[in-house]
């Protein structure tokens, strides 16, 4: 029996003036769904950022009208096979920025930005000892992978990296920084900012992660871990020479790289967890979440007071909170 992977999931950004982002999102809204398309994009005046799946069929002639438009003539597509849709629903949506940075003084990637790196490059300037590589993604994203060596900012959000760079300036300076993320769109104004902000030397990684790990010289090395996704799959692999584990689960420490939400939904905290652990927590990550009345995993499995306070009493909790 012949096996096929009939579906594929497109990854793509493009900086370029958009007149009317409103007006965009609900006419290519109408569009996506015409195709029959599932995902998430956003539209901003300063261009478009989304990532779709769909048939083989469905998604090439996606590509193919958005290149026959001028303004994404251009616009390079990353593409992953899959065996189907990687969302849920279609949505897209008109914002103020493609990603969120919330800048005073705003980066135009079109005329500053780091210098691109191709894969081949960015392997290889990893390994200088005066290079400082600089992951541009969330905490939740690099622990559960990340290039060997990288530095992993504290940081929830992407608005947030500016700050941490002007806190941190001195691992920084006098360095050569070389930045990554997902697809490479956060890099581009990113590692724009760093060059506004003094830094001489400043490379980013040309088309991001995926890129990296689909360049047929490098296969990815150097990476450890799966790459985050935004979207059901949640993971990918990266490295095609080695895999290393680096993610540790929330509750026991031991290596693990399936992620779940906090089943309190007022939390929503994304944490790496088995899913003996999962069972063994309630899918909580506190005490306050097992135990509050939305728990989302008592409802999915229907779970009585009893069975929660058994499964309590293995963890030395109980429902009734001390006052």
């Amino acid at each position: 029996m012949e096996t096929t992977t009939n579906y594929q999931v497109l990854l793509y950004y493009n900086y370029v003036h958009i007149e009317d982002p409103e007006a965009f999102a609900a006419e290519h809204l109408k569009f996506c769904k015409e195709l029959e398309l599932k995902g998430r994009i956003l539209v901003a005046q300063e261009g478009i950022n989304g990532t779709v799946s769909g048939t083989v069929e469905q998604t090439n002639k996606y590509m193919d009208a958005m290149h026959n438009d001028s303004r994404f003539a251009d616009m390079v597509f990353k593409v992953d096979a899959h065996d189907g849709h990687a969302f849920k629903k279609m949505h897209v949506r008109p914002r103020k920025e493609l990603v969120t940075l919330r800048l005073e003084d705003d980066v135009n990637p079109l005329e500053t930005t780091g210098k691109y790196l191709e894969p081949s490059e960015f392997y290889k300037a990893m390994q200088d000892e005066n290079t400082i590589v600089l992951d541009a993604r969330n905490d939740y994203e690099f622990d559960l992978g990340h290039f060997r060596g990288a530095v992993r900012p504290d940081i929830e959000t992407f608005r947030e990296l500016p700050n941490w760079v002007r806190d941190n300036k001195h691992l920084l300076e006098g360095k050569r920084v070389l930045t990554y993320c997902t697809g490479g769109i956060r890099c581009e104004k990113f590692s724009g900012w760093l060059v506004k902000e003094g830094f001489e030397d400043v490379g980013q990684l040309h088309g991001g992660i995926v890129t990296y790990g689909k360049d047929p010289e490098v296969q990815g090395q150097l990476w450890d871990g799966q790459l985050y996704v935004f979207d059901e799959r949640i993971s990918v692999p990266v490295n095609r020479k080695e895999h290393v584990v680096v993610g540790v689960d929330y509750f026991d420490g031991t290596p693990c790289e399936r992620y779940v939400n906090c089943a309190n939904p007022e939390c929503n905290r994304q944490m790496l967890s088995s899913e003996e652990n999962e069972h063994k927590h309630l899918r909580g990550c506190s005490h306050e979440c097992r135990v509050t009345p939305r728990n989302l995993y008592v409802q999915e499995h229907n779970l009585s007071a009893e069975e929660v306070e058994a499964r309590l009493a293995v963890l030395g909790e109980t429902l009734k909170q001390e006052a």
